[in-house]
């Protein structure tokens, strides 16, 4: 029991550190692109290169893990994130950051990958959405301190790199001390089948859980990517912006480790459909009050209260989809369905003000929330459907 614990919150370290690179890497690379001159429309693309890595990476994952085991390969995405951001300031070329940046997003999501299916297969069903959202929270943590390795550019381009490269190393070497496992073998012919098949089974039982990673990802992109474009052509201050915007991942983490514990107590399908509900109602508020900066830092902050913790929460509902043994099959849909949300989040967005300027940007999150709302409230109980 004692090395469970300790293995644990080994691995919450693991996100938290990934939580905090992915967190400090957009907007320090922003900012160092921008100061090299290097156009908007250039610097957005190249911002894709870490979800696009997430994206390449998560068809191949499935079978080494159940070849070698979670640890071996865990380890095999902390040495790439740690060993990739040592290298971005030795070689200052767009096309070579671009490869690290792809890099990244191949470990970030091996790492998440292997945490994700390691906790969700070892955690009981009484406590498993309040051991998810401590995954969830710790992340979030690292990607809220991520961005202040940007102030620690003024002592050169080396030390926020080199910082965040030692600090994943060490956290990395704890690993070193945690036991193997293997994760849980198939036992039907129909799970056991080559990779794409379980992957269709996983979406066919599961569907509707790899909603919520996928409007989070959109949110989380489209707040940070499209609202200061949107709330600098309403009239406000860009520098209040940069204020507003954590607000939302920041109240997020005073509601994760508690809508874990209740979607334990009641089910995950009742906690979601509230927490969609409640995050309809404040983006509606923040469309009807956008030009108050006060409504804004309010409706910011109940937004992230209610759905900051739609990742967590997914992966605790697909858990309770499917059978242990298409776990991994499903962790990678979660990883999946967060980076085309994020993907999708700041294109649609962006498309959204080009063809209706007259209508309040909230809008376009109101109509995915309803969407994933529509969905959970359609979808048959977990109980009702085969383990």
């Amino acid at each position: 029991m004692r090395a469970a614990r300790s293995r644990f919150w080994i691995l919450i370290g693991l996100v938290t550190i990934s939580g905090f690179s992915q967190g400090m890497l957009l907007p320090l690379l922003a900012v160092i692109l921008e100061q090299n001159g290097i156009s908007s429309s250039i610097n957005g693309l190249h911002a894709t290169g870490l979800y696009i890595g997430i994206l390449l990476s998560s068809p191949f994952m499935e079978k080494p893990l159940q070849k070698l085991g979670y640890k071996p390969v865990i380890m095999t995405g902390g040495a790439l994130v740690f060993l990739s951001l040592a290298l971005f300031p030795f070689w200052q070329a767009l096309w070579f950051w671009f490869i690290l940046r792809v890099t990244i997003g191949i470990g970030d999501q091996i790492l998440h990958f292997g945490t994700q299916t390691w906790i969700t297969a070892t955690s009981a069903k009484h406590n498993r959405g309040k051991n998810i959202a401590y995954y969830g929270l710790f992340f979030s943590v690292g990607f809220t301190i991520g961005p202040l390795m940007t102030n620690l550019l003024r002592y050169g381009i080396y030390v926020p790199f080199l910082l965040s490269s030692i600090l994943s190393l060490l956290v990395w070497l704890f690993l070193l001390r945690v036991r193997n496992e293997l994760p849980e073998k198939e036992h039907t012919t129909a799970h056991g089948a080559s990779s794409m098949k379980r992957f269709l089974i996983a979406v066919r039982l599961a569907w509707v859980a790899f909603l919520p990673p996928l409007a989070y990802g959109f949110l989380e992109a489209t707040l940070h990517g499209i609202f200061p474009v949107y709330g600098m052509r309403i009239g406000h201050d860009v520098n209040i912006l940069s204020l507003i915007i954590p607000c939302f991942a920041a109240a997020s983490l005073f509601s994760q480790i508690p809508l874990g514990a209740l979607s334990d107590r009641i089910g995950r399908k009742k906690v979601i459909i509230t927490v969609v509900s409640g995050g309809i109602g404040a983006f509606i508020l923040a469309a009807i009050l956008e030009d108050s900066l006060t409504a804004l830092f309010i409706t910011f902050a109940v937004g992230g209260l209610f759905v900051g913790s739609l990742f967590s929460l997914g992966i605790s509902f697909m858990t309770d989809l499917l059978p242990k043994e298409l776990l991994p099959a499903g962790n990678i849909l979660c990883g999946m369905s967060f980076s085309i949300g994020s993907i999708l989040g700041p294109f649609l967005s962006g498309f959204f003000l080009d063809v209706w300027p007259d209508l309040s940007f909230f809008y376009i999150i109101v109509t995915l929330l309803v969407i994933v709302l529509s969905a959970t409230l359609w979808k048959k109980d977990p109980e009702l459907l085969p383990s």
